[in-house]
């Protein structure tokens, strides 16, 4: 078969010049090399936090003191890198976004299930990464569903997945598991309204969701996109809704400029 050459003489193969596949390796490159970084300064926290956290500490202590250890490690510089979002340190049936207000005094309890989600960045390049912890090995079925489910997620997505897939997957890996509390057995579920997202520079939520349970959107995933897979499991009813203090804000991409006017005082 022949194919058509273009009039420099490249043909399909070459579309790029040597010059410009050097230039876009490296700033490849230097994109996955401030992932690495801010990856590996998640990770030194998330090891160090796991030693820390514990029964009897303040949420407030706890936030402070994982959010002072990711600042030294990521070498926080104005908006060049730092944390990448409030650290949230959600407790029993809280499953997302909770991060203690000033004067909160909540208590980190022994029978609690704690699950602590925290960011890091290096020139808007986002890592964000969830752990949970528990202290009473009555959940471990619970965690060890999550875990499982999550793995499954990461496992099932890549270029031209189709995100109701990659949700399907997940809810089928987390809903074959049981937790037994109290004498009585609960099904873990999938929690159907909350989901993994796409991520783009300086911006945690990008566009995309990825379900965590079946009948989602069949649009696909693509080559050069981000993502977090994020799975949620509950013994309830697996469905939550808005309480308690507001603790996070977040900016609308979707707004163009507004100026501000300015208040001279006298």
């Amino acid at each position: 078969m022949e194919y058509s050459v273009s009039d420099d003489g490249r043909t399909a193969k070459d579309r790029y010049s040597s010059e410009e596949a050097k230039s876009h390796d490296r700033l490849q490159q230097d994109l996955y090399g401030e992932l690495r970084c801010a990856a590996e300064a998640h990770r030194q926290t998330r090891q160090y936090m796991q030693t820390y956290i514990k029964p009897g500490k303040t949420m407030i202590d706890i936030c402070e003191t994982l959010e002072s250890t990711a600042r030294g490690l990521i070498k926080e510089n104005k908006l060049e890198a730092g944390l990448a979002f409030p650290t949230g340190v959600s407790i029993n049936h809280c499953a997302a976004h909770y991060t203690p207000n000033a004067g909160d005094p909540t208590v980190l309890q022994e029978d609690d299930v704690l699950k602590v989600d925290f960011g890091t960045h290096i020139h808007g390049h986002i890592i964000d990464c969830a752990f949970t912890m528990t202290w009473n090995p009555r959940y471990d079925k619970l965690l060890d569903a999550v875990r499982d489910a999550t793995n499954t997620g990461i496992r099932e997505a890549g270029i031209d997945v189709r995100l109701c897939d990659v949700g399907e997957s997940i809810q089928e890996v987390m809903e074959s598991y049981e937790v037994e509390l109290n004498g009585k057995t609960y099904k873990v579920k999938s929690i159907r309204n909350l989901n993994g997202h796409s991520i783009g520079p300086y911006r945690i939520h990008a566009g995309k969701t990825v379900p965590i349970v079946k009948g989602g959107e069949a649009t696909k995933m693509e080559e050069g996109e981000f993502y977090a897979i994020e799975t949620f499991g509950s013994t309830g009813k697996g469905y939550v809704h808005d309480d308690m203090e507001t603790s996070h804000y977040m900016k609308n991409f979707d707004v163009g400029h507004v100026p501000l006017s300015h208040v001279t005082n006298h």
